[in-house]
């Protein structure tokens, strides 16, 4: 068993491959102005699906993290086995304590975001009686 090996494929199962960097995401939208923006409901409810297909992938990291966290056992008997392993066990509960933050903070998001969504269909529908 060749440990290193094993938590580098660990890492990369959960984190994909971070040795090669990802391609750089251009945003569209104007500079200026009073720094404000809007979205339809429509376009909100988008973003909201974007988010909730994100949390669903910290979910399914959070249970490789598991699985991993099961499955991680001393090579042998000896001390220094044993304390690779701990030290092992130790940086995975410090991933999964990030994990668990991660999702709580996309949960969050995703509320925020659904009120704003909320607030704009209110908006546009006294908008809408205002204009008849």
């Amino acid at each position: 068993m060749n440990l290193i090996g094993d938590a580098a494929s660990a890492i990369k199962a959960v984190w994909g491959d971070l040795l090669t960097p990802p391609e750089p995401t251009v945003y569209g939208g104007g500079g200026g102005g009073s720094g404000g923006f809007e979205m339809s409901p429509s376009e909100l409810q988008t973003v909201i699906g974007l988010w909730q297909d994100e949390l669903q992938k910290v979910s399914d990291d959070g249970d490789k993290i598991e699985d991993i966290l099961f499955e991680l056992m001393p090579p042998g008997q000896d001390d220094v086995s044993s304390s690779y392993v701990d030290s092992g066990l130790e940086s995975l509960q410090a991933l999964k304590k990030q994990n668990e933050s991660m999702k709580e903070y996309i949960v969050g998001y995703i509320a925020k975001l659904e009120l704003a969504k909320t607030k704009t269909m209110a908006t546009d529908a006294a908008n809408t009686m205002r204009s008849s």
